[in-house]
């Protein structure tokens, strides 16, 4: 924080063996080993910039974050406005349940896709099969089912305060965990060669050069962030060279427009019967939500002590991580949004940056809903190929699959231990063969109110690979 005197002296600021320069991020000198020294600048979570600084470094987390929360709104048929708006005060109100000490931003979440496109196509059936970019009356049910999801999210964050974290450990371990994320990723490969199939030129192509981006961007700063991006821009404008680009869309769009917010269908049986189906979902994104806390604590204390500041040992709020999470979806689910987690994307920005400043992120949250109310912006996306959103697709949901097989890795799974072994190999067979062999991806397994037309796919793995565990937690090998 910039200062023209010494006195008083900035809060958490090391005392400087040198007469100290106006800086605008926390500095200090750290010495080396080799005798030499170089400056650290940065921000800690309760750091407030000067004006220009934080408009330039919200902008950053905003551009950060939009490229994969728009693609989920754009593959789910939710209103673009609706989800930009969504998670700019999905963000503000999540940083203020949790007391402005997680620096955490918020966006649309791959892992709710599959579910959310099967819904839709069960029980909206013309979302999928029309040409339309919005589908209201599906994103009306979807809503309760995301509602849900927050509830169950603030739930076992209540349970964590009080528990503490090995409780789920023990229900959700790696195994359990890290196979739902393969099946999430993977189950919905068919759609995403469905989108592709529009134009497999266009859609190869996207998927080559966002590929190669991913690759040689990789390490780059903020630009190594953006792959998604660029992927997008490429295949767009290899599209209107194909002469596929429908511009109408974005000369028909206002400059300003009203998001297009639904009121979530609580008054229809078909959207409670979806609540279990999407609120388990919460099963892939708690870890990934926990591990993303871990990482950021890790680098927030390595800051602060090199600042010469205190540690914030964010790490030891796990359970008010996830009533933030929660509150997020909350937010999203009322509003209309895509439902959403906590950024990987944003925390890596972070680490690069050095900037873990709440009041930067609440910026960002407030640029993000004004961005919501920009017609042209949504016109823009509307007007985006099918095919290069299948290009795209192709890429992400693999890497959904992959990051499955990470946390397996990570979490050093023993694959030679059969009870692992058993529990991972169902959750696949299931999921992903239930999705692509059964029809409409369900189980023929009719449960009233609750799943009346039979069990979806991913729902049904879940619910066999934490039963599995369970019968094993309670009949321990001796």
């Amino acid at each position: 924080m910039a200062t023209k005197t010494s006195k008083p002296k900035p809060k958490g600021t090391a005392t400087p063996k040198a007469k100290k320069k106006p800086v605008e991020a926390k500095q200090v000198e750290v010495k080396k080993e080799a005798g030499s020294s170089s400056n650290v600048m940065g921000y800690l979570p309760d750091d407030t910039p000067p004006v220009g600084a934080m408009l330039s470094l919200g902008f950053q987390q905003l551009l950060t974050m939009f490229p994969a929360t728009v693609l989920v709104a754009v593959l789910t048929k939710f209103d673009v406005g609706v989800t930009l708006l969504a998670s700019g005060l999905g963000t503000i109100i999540a940083l203020l349940v949790s007391k402005r000490k997680i620096p955490m931003y918020y966006g649309s979440s791959f892992s709710y896709i599959a579910v959310v496109v099967t819904a839709m196509s069960l029980y909206a059936g013309d979302c999928f099969t029309s040409d339309a970019v919005y589908c209201a009356d599906g994103v009306r049910l979807v809503q309760v089912g995301i509602i849900g999801t927050a509830v169950v999210e603030i739930l076992v964050g209540l349970l964590i305060m009080r528990v503490g974290k090995s409780a789920l450990d023990t229900v959700l371990p790696p195994i359990v965990t890290g196979s739902m994320a393969v099946v999430i990723g993977l189950a919905l490969a068919g759609a995403a060669l469905g989108m592709a199939g529009a134009n497999w030129l266009v859609a190869f192509v996207t998927l080559l050069a966002t590929v190669l981006f991913s690759v040689f961007l990789q390490n780059k700063g903020l630009l190594g962030m953006l792959p998604i991006l660029f992927g997008a821009i490429v295949g767009y404008v290899f599209s209107a060279a194909l002469g596929i680009v429908d511009y109408s869309v974005i000369a028909n769009a206002a400059w300003f427009r009203m998001p297009a917010f639904t009121f979530p269908a609580f008054n229809d049986p078909r959207a409670w019967e979806l609540v279990v189906s999407i609120s388990l979902i919460a099963i892939a994104t708690i870890p990934e939500s926990t591990a993303h806390l871990y990482q950021m604590s890790l680098y927030i204390d390595t800051l602060a002590e090199q600042l010469g500041r205190k540690p914030f040992n964010i790490k030891e709020l796990i359970g008010l991580n996830l009533v933030a999470d929660g509150a997020d979806d909350l937010i999203v689910g009322f509003l209309g949004g895509a439902a959403g987690t906590n950024y990987g994307e944003n925390n890596s920005l972070m680490a690069i940056t050095r900037n873990y400043s709440i009041p930067v992120l609440m910026t960002a949250g407030a640029m993000a809903v004004l961005l919501g109310f920009v017609g042209k912006l949504a016109g823009l996306v509307n007007s985006i190929p099918v095919a290069v959103t299948g290009g795209l697709a192709i890429y992400l949901f693999g890497v959904i699959g992959m990051q499955g097989v990470a946390l397996i890795q990570s979490e050093k799974v023993d694959l030679f231990n059969p009870k692992n072994l058993a529990i991972g190999s169902a959750i696949l067979v299931c999921g992903i063969g239930g999705n692509l062999a059964l029809e409409n991806g369900l189980f023929p397994f009719n449960v009233p109110v609750v799943f009346p037309q039979g069990i979806p796919a991913i729902v049904f793995a879940a619910i066999v690979g934490i039963l599995m565990n369970l019968i094993f937690v309670v009949f321990k090998r001796d």
